[in-house]
C-alpha cells in the first residue's frame, strides 16, 4: 500500500521541507510530521488549498507528470467581472508564452465557503471581484495566474480543490489527512 497524503497548504507556505527562511515556518516541514512523503507537484507560495503528498514514485509520477492530463480544480478570485467572452477564452485555452493551453473548463461560481486568509485579499470599492472555478489537465509555471491575467482577469485568490478524485474539502489549512492507495 502506498501513503497519500491530502495536505491543505496554507497562504505563504512553500511546497517542500527546505530552503525556507531561517527561523520561519513557510515550508512543509512545520505542517507534516510524516517521514519519507514527497510531494506530487507543486504549488505557488502565494496559491492555497490541495498539495498530495506521496511515498510512492510511481504514483507521484502519475498525479504530477503532465502526460497523464489529471484534472485539477482550482477556485479562482479574480479582479473583475468574469463574463462570458472570458469564460469561453479559457475554456477554449489561451495562447502565453510559452504556447498555447489546453482547452479548460470554465464557470462561474458564487463566492466559496471557504477559509480566511491571512494576510486577506485586498479590497476595493472601485473594482469588483468574482470567483472562477477552472478545471485544467495541465501544470505549466503559474499557469491558472497566467490564463486569467491572458483574458484581463488577473488573480486575487487561488485555491486548488481537487485533483483527480481528491479534495481538500473538509480539511483546515494547515492540516492533513492521510488515506492509503
Amino acid at each position: 500500500m502506498s501513503r497519500l497524503i491530502l495536505l491543505n497548504k496554507p497562504f505563504g507556505v512553500l511546497s517542500q521541507f527546505t530552503g525556507g527562511k531561517e527561523g520561519v515556518d513557510d515550508t512543509l516541514a512545520h505542517l507534516v510530521d510524516v517521514s519519507g512523503v514527497y510531494p506530487a507537484g507543486r504549488l505557488d507560495k502565494d496559491s492555497e488549498g490541495l498539495l498530495l503528498l506521496t511515498d510512492d514514485g510511481r504514483l507521484q509520477s502519475r498525479i504530477a507528470e503532465p502526460r497523464y492530463k489529471m484534472a485539477k480544480t482550482y477556485l479562482v478570485q479574480v479582479e473583475g467581472e468574469a463574463d462570458d467572452e472570458a469564460l469561453e477564452k479559457l475554456a477554449r485555452g489561451v495562447e502565453l508564452k510559452d504556447g498555447m493551453t489546453r482547452p479548460a473548463r470554465a464557470k462561474r461560481i458564487d463566492p466559496p465557503p471557504v477559509w480566511g486568509r491571512e494576510p486577506p485579499v485586498r479590497y476595493r470599492k472601485s473594482v469588483p471581484d468574482s470567483w472562477i472555478a477552472l478545471e485544467i489537465t495541465e501544470g505549466r509555471n503559474r499557469q491558472v495566474r497566467r490564463m486569467t491575467a491572458a483574458v484581463g482577469l488577473p488573480t486575487l485568490r487561488l485555491i486548488r480543490w481537487r485533483i483527480g478524485d481528491w479534495s481538500v474539502d473538509g480539511i483546515a489549512p494547515g492540516t492533513y489527512r492521510e488515506i492509503e492507495v
